[in-house]
């Protein structure tokens, strides 16, 4: 028994991931592939993978949102989760990394599923809104310029509906949010963290899955 959540050595995370990844091939080649690309970073763990394709489940998600696609990896791992019928509109600008993306998703047999949109964020939500979807998606996932958070959290809560769930990613930031901020990006994430801590809503849960993954549940 913890009262406070383990730290992960090298040894406990191999374990993790013998004991309980189910990782379906097309994800596996993917992560494969970018382990070596220059901006891995970009890319999430294949546990926190495994752990929004569940979530997707459990919430009977059929229309998904994401912001922040880079080669594919959470929006193959979503759209897996999805059911036959189910959409995801991705959200992106670099042609170069989703170009990628769509090799994948079509080996996997999910490319008809993912409605990508190459455009600033904002524009493809705002658009969204305008052509009367509020209300209408079941689960989103935020993974994109940290400045923009708090931007594409309102636009996202807009288009989810009531006991819908909005996913944010990095929000632990390498532990940098819990010292003074010596960037934008820390600060940015510092008052998001503390504008959803107050925001009455949602409902709440900062969870220590990989760098941190805020679960918001709109009321």
């Amino acid at each position: 028994m913890s009262t406070r959540s383990l730290n992960l050595d090298d040894t406990l995370y191999r374990y993790l991931l013998d004991v309980s990844l189910r990782e379906h091939p097309a994800l596996a080649a993917l992560r494969e592939l970018n382990r070596t690309h220059p901006n891995a970073s970009m890319q999430i763990s294949p546990e926190q993978g495994q752990f929004m394709a569940l979530l997707v489940k459990l919430i009977g998600a059929r229309r998904t949102i994401e912001v922040g696609v880079f080669t594919g990896y959470s929006a193959l791992a979503t759209a897996l989760a999805l059911p036959p019928d189910g959409c995801l509109i991705g959200c992106d600008i670099s042609r170069e990394f989703t170009d990628v993306a769509r090799g994948f998703w079509e080996k996997a047999g999910v490319a008809h599923k993912i409605d990508l949109r190459i455009a600033p964020a904002t524009q493809t939500l705002d658009e969204l809104i305008a052509h009367g979807d509020a209300g209408s998606f079941d689960f989103a996932f935020v993974d994109a310029d940290k400045s923009s958070y708090d931007t594409y959290y309102e636009r996202c809560l807009t288009l989810l509906r009531q006991g819908g769930l909005l996913v944010v990613d990095n929000v632990l930031w390498g532990g940098a949010v819990a010292r003074p901020a010596q960037d934008a990006d820390t600060a940015a994430l510092q008052a998001f963290n503390r504008k959803l801590h107050a925001d009455e809503r949602v409902d709440l849960s900062l969870v220590p899955v990989a760098d941190g993954l805020t679960l918001a549940r709109k009321r």
